[in-house]
């Protein structure tokens, strides 16, 4: 693996609506049906929206995307690029169109789960805005040793598939300068669904900010487990 091969990557979701209430009666009967094994009352239906539908492709939507990645002129220092937003179709085509401006030969796609959570959330949500999946995003049709991905959530598992590690974790274990400040996953649909006008603006920002330092411990992780591997 070269480091300009590289794409680190992270996503941030919510929920496609801000509450339960919100969605018409198809959608919510569609939820239920889902997720009934996940509550004993249809009551607790709204609020396991709220603590989860942001985390799953069919009910929630991508609002921030970051990348980073390395050049041959300067290959000791990543550079990170942000999309974020409430139109979910244009940041998914900004960010294909910034994966193709990079030209890069090979893609090697890098980060904290991606395998399970970020890469088949986008291809999911490229389906459903009608947005052709590029064959360096395929992994529906490619097998599984031809997937080219670094994960350090699957780098520490070593086998072991009992247990979830976050990235937060992670990183004080490995002794990594932690990604985290003073918001969180489960935080971030609430943020970004603030009515407050200029405040969910400046949330948005914030989580933007939360993405970023994602990728900045997601890569210095890589690196730290695969210095001793």
């Amino acid at each position: 693996m070269k480091k300009e091969e590289l794409i680190v990557i992270d996503i941030e979701t919510a929920s496609a609506f801000s509450d339960f209430d919100s969605m018409d009666f198809q959608w919510q009967e569609l939820w239920v049906e889902k997720n009934k094994r996940q509550f004993t009352d249809i009551s607790d239906a709204s609020i396991f929206y709220q603590q989860r539908a942001g985390v799953m492709a069919e009910f929630g939507k991508i609002i921030c995307i970051c990348i980073g990645y390395f050049t041959r002129e300067a290959e000791e220092k990543m550079t990170t690029k942000l999309f974020f937003g409430d139109d979910e179709k244009l940041l998914l085509n900004d960010l294909l169109s910034s994966l193709n401006s990079l030209r890069k030969k090979k893609i090697v796609f890098a980060g904290h789960n991606i395998r399970e959570f970020d890469l088949p959330f986008i291809c999911r949500r490229l389906l459903v805005n009608k947005i052709i999946i590029p064959e360096f995003l395929n992994i529906q049709n490619t097998k599984p040793w031809d997937n080219m991905m670094l994960d350090t959530f699957q780098y520490w598992r070593f086998g072991d598939y009992k247990n979830y590690t976050s990235l937060k974790l992670l990183a004080k274990v490995l002794d990594v300068p932690s990604s985290k400040d003073d918001i969180d996953g489960s935080m971030v649909g609430a943020l970004y669904w603030e009515s407050d006008v200029i405040q969910k603006e400046r949330n948005l920002m914030k989580i933007a900010e939360y993405c970023q330092k994602d990728v900045e411990a997601s890569v210095a992780i890589l690196f730290r487990l695969m210095s001793v591997t």
